[in-house]
Parts: structure tokens; sequence; C-alpha cells
């Protein structure tokens, strides 16, 4: 009976064991996986609309314009929410919500108070990440002081042999922003325009919306006197030309840029 009882023991703990062996040990949380990433809040306050809802879309968010003023690529950003800075979970894109005055531009063509592409909720970064446990700092045991290198001569700086380019304006209007350094020029845009719609023969709402985007950021430009606006207004005709073609739209934007070609060359002389 002895011999018995230690027979069943012993097979009951080896079946235990085998047992712990067979599910393992259950995976600790990584609490780094779990975390969503985050999106920085741009500031787009005092831009002009057409340049706003740019930096927007290219920083991951959407935007939806309220008030009574619409999204005319002239009128301007008075106010944003969430203010700019602000951390939020990147959702999938963000809506920014915009307030706009009437700017000292024409409202030509149909309002865009939305995106073409559906916005998600907003949700602040601050109250959605998880608190982390504070650990007591390891003490590091104290380094030998390292030898001091001997000096070198500071090596010569060669200079450049490419200048910067002198965005010169066409003409200068009080009121009108300066041309952003950062952004290609309006010729180069309206090339690189005409090149993407050789490319896209297509036509489809987010291909109009994005030749649409990029017609109103060179008209809006050469009409605040960036430089060579009125090279890049006549490459944009050409561009509204085919388009018009191959997609059977374009001639109201077409006499916009025409309309914004001749203001541009009045204010030349």
């Amino acid at each position: 009976m002895i011999a018995l009882a230690w027979v069943l023991g012993t097979a009951a703990f080896t079946f235990a064991a085998d047992k712990t062996q067979m599910i393992g040990a259950a995976p600790k949380p990584d609490p780094a996986a779990a975390q969503a990433p985050e999106l920085t809040v741009p500031s787009v306050t005092g831009q002009a609309f057409v340049f706003a809802k740019g930096m927007l879309e290219d920083s991951g968010f959407a935007w939806r314009v309220v008030g009574h003023v619409h999204g005319y690529a002239g009128n301007q950003v008075m106010a944003q929410s969430p203010a700019a800075g602000t951390h939020v979970v990147d959702t999938g894109a963000p809506t920014i919500v915009l307030n706009l005055v009437r700017g000292k531009y024409a409202q030509n063509g149909a309002p865009q108070d939305t995106p073409s592409y559906t916005g998600t909720a907003i949700k602040l970064a601050d109250v959605a990440r998880p608190a982390v446990p504070k650990t007591k700092p390891v003490a590091k045991p104290a380094k030998k002081p390292a030898k001091k290198p001997v000096a070198k001569k500071p090596a010569k700086k060669q200079r450049s042999t490419k200048t910067p380019v002198k965005r010169t304006p066409a003409f200068v209007l009080p009121s009108a922003p300066k041309e952003p350094t950062d952004e290609i020029p309006l010729s180069v845009r309206a090339d690189k325009l005409a090149a993407w719609i050789d490319s896209h023969p297509k036509r489809s709402s987010r291909n109009v919306q994005r030749w649409l985007y990029q017609h109103a950021w060179i008209v809006t430009g050469a009409e605040f006197g960036w430089w060579h606006g009125s090279q890049a207004l006549e490459t944009l005709i050409t561009v509204d030309q085919k388009v018009e073609r191959i997609w059977g739209i374009g001639h109201r934007s077409e006499k916009v840029a025409r309309a914004a070609l001749a203001k541009v060359r009045r204010r030349q002389k």
C-alpha cells in the first residue's frame, strides 16, 4: 500500500510539471505597444485657408470649417481648435476645427468646408496616455576620469558653390503674406502639376481634389505677388485646358486662372 501511494503521488507531480511546461508563463503586457502613436497640432492661425489646409493634411490631420465664413482659398484662419502644439492620438485623421475671416480677395469658385476624405475624432494624448510607474534610479559605479584628448586644429569649412535662389516678388501687396521659402516656387509647382496630370488621365474624386488644391495654391500665390507667378499661371492655363479635354471639367477654373493672370500682369507694370 505504501509503495502504491508513492507511485500515485509521483505520477501526479510529474503531470502537473508537464502541464506547466505546456501552458507556459502568461506573457506580461507591454505598455509601450499598447500606446497609440501621437500627432502634434500645427499652427495655422493667420494663414490663408489654401495654405492652412495643406499644412494640416501634410501633418496627418483632417479639417472642418465652421461659422458664417466658408472655405474659400483667400480667406484667413482666425482660430483653430485644438490649439497649436496640442498632442493628440493618431486616430486616423483627427479633425481640426477652423474659424475663418474674409480675406481681401474675391471668393471665386465653390467653397470647401470639409476635405474629400472622412476625418476622425480628436482624442487628447495627455488623457489617453497611461501612467508609467516610477522606478528608483540605479546608482552607476564611478568612472575613472578619461584622458583629455589632444586638441586638433579645426578643419577649414569649404564654401558651398551653390548660391540660394533669391525669390524677388513680382509686386508687393502690404497685406499679402511673404512667399514661404520652404515650399517650391509657383512655376515649379505648376510644372509638377502638368506632369502629374499627364500621368493621371483618369478622372476620380481624389484626382480632382488634388488638382483643385494645387490650382488654388498657384492662383492665390500669384495674386499675392510671389516669384514667377505669371509664368506659373500660364502653365496652369495649359493644364486646365488639358483637364477639360481628358476629364470634361475645368472651364471655370481656366477662367479664374486667366483673370488672375490679367490681374498679375497689371500689377507688374
